[in-house]
């Protein structure tokens, strides 16, 4: 059997769709382009209007690609409109995300189509390889939809997450991502995230040829209710082995903003937590999520987003122009922002990432950070910075780097 798959979306939907390509390597079936495939998944995504929009084309392309594959629909717009994308077409197969595992390896035992020459392992061969330990949300964002995707949150077992840690790091992985929906949410056997994350920097730290460093560990993106003092200090004290580096969403620098959206902080919260983080872990980077154009959102809530950005010194800020999605609080609005406004403010906010991801590394020059090589002759530091290193430099592996 050939397989493609289409990823949408999050980190989250990237981590699982690489456990479906490695279950089905395993089983002998082989990756392929979409046009030769016999079994096309697409992972889709719904978090927004738009998002909504390219899964329901990148299903329709699936269906196109060629005239005999199966199309596996499964993931976040699948689970809150399962009807529409069964209707597409008979080779369409709607499985719910928690049921993907038991298909796949029940496809997998009935052996129909597989050749028993296929590849195993993934096909893309990441360097930096992520480990799902949460899903499922339990706030509710009044433009976010989700948590009724998703459900509740949940948390992996602790001795699950170790021990596909521990089996990465004893392959040669270097650098393993912790990822999650609510990710600063977990709460299992007593753990919480920074319980979980010394445990984990305890169980691999000896895991590693000689002369080589320890794998390290990057936490995918926290809400900023969710950094504990505890997850700082060991921020601190773990000498890079946990990243310093957060994704720490801020959505809006307008505390007016941020409680239309449903978010449970506001600006001076952030502002003061970013403080500390600073005097705390003065090496820390920062990246965010700031939506743009907000229903209601205001030339001065725009400034005062900006400010904040200023203000924190962002290393990069992904811009979002908000975009409406049905079912959402925030869709029935009748103060939606006009597109052209909304294309201005995204526009003017990128240029200030620009110059600020510039700052950031210029501040860090001279220093030296350990980069993991992702593809030949480039390398990306610990503080998510891509850096040049010399050709030759095995991909997977942790280099030291000057920052220039």
């Amino acid at each position: 059997m050939r397989f493609s798959i289409v990823n949408l979306g999050c980190k989250v939907n990237q981590v699982e769709s690489d456990a479906f390509e490695k279950l089905l390597g395993r089983a002998s079936a082989c990756y392929s382009a979409p046009e030769a495939a016999d079994l096309i998944i697409v992972n889709t995504c719904t978090v927004t209007g738009e998002a909504e929009k390219k899964t329901r084309k990148s299903v329709r392309q699936a269906l196109r690609a060629n005239d005999h594959a199966r199309v596996i629909v499964t993931g976040c717009a699948s689970a809150i409109d399962p009807t529409f994308f069964a209707e597409l077409g008979e080779r369409v197969i709607v499985v719910p995300k928690a049921e993907m595992e038991a298909f796949l390896a029940e496809l997998a035992a009935d052996g129909s189509g597989f050749s028993g020459e296929g590849g195993a392992g993934l096909h893309h061969g990441h360097a930096r390889i992520g480990i799902k330990v949460q899903d499922g949300c339990d706030n509710a964002c009044t433009y976010c939809i989700v948590h009724v995707a998703r459900g509740r949150a949940t948390s992996r077992p602790a001795e699950a997450v170790v021990a596909e840690a521990v089996a990465l790091a004893q392959s040669g992985v270097r650098e393993i991502v912790l990822t999650g929906i609510n990710l600063g949410s977990y709460d299992a056997d007593g753990l919480d995230l920074a319980d979980l994350c010394r445990r984990l920097l305890a169980e691999t730290a000896e895991l590693h040829a000689p002369g080589e460093p320890p794998c390290r560990f990057r936490i995918g993106s926290v809400e900023p209710m969710d950094v504990s003092m505890d997850l700082i200090g060991l921020l601190a004290e773990a000498g890079g082995r946990l990243c310093r580096h957060l994704h720490l969403p801020l959505q809006s620098g307008s505390s007016k903003v941020l409680r239309e959206m449903g978010r449970p902080y506001d600006a001076e919260e952030y502002r003061q937590l970013v403080d500390y983080l600073r005097a705390m872990v003065p090496e820390i980077a920062l990246t965010t999520d700031i939506i743009v154009g907000f229903p209601g959102e205001t030339d001065e809530d725009f400034e005062d987003t900006c400010a904040l950005a200023r203000h924190v010194g962002f290393a990069k800020i992904h811009v979002f122009p908000y975009s409406r999605r049905e079912g959402t609080p925030a869709a029935e609005r009748s103060d939606q922002v006009p597109p052209g406004e909304k294309a201005a403010r995204a526009a003017c906010l990128r240029a200030l990432t620009d110059e600020l991801a510039a700052a950031d590394r210029a501040a860090r020059a001279g220093t030296v950070e350990l980069a993991l090589v992702e593809t030949p002759g480039i390398a990306t530091t610990e503080s998510y910075h891509e850096m040049p290193v010399p050709a030759g430099a095995a991909i997977g592996s942790l280099v030291p780097v000057k920052i220039g």
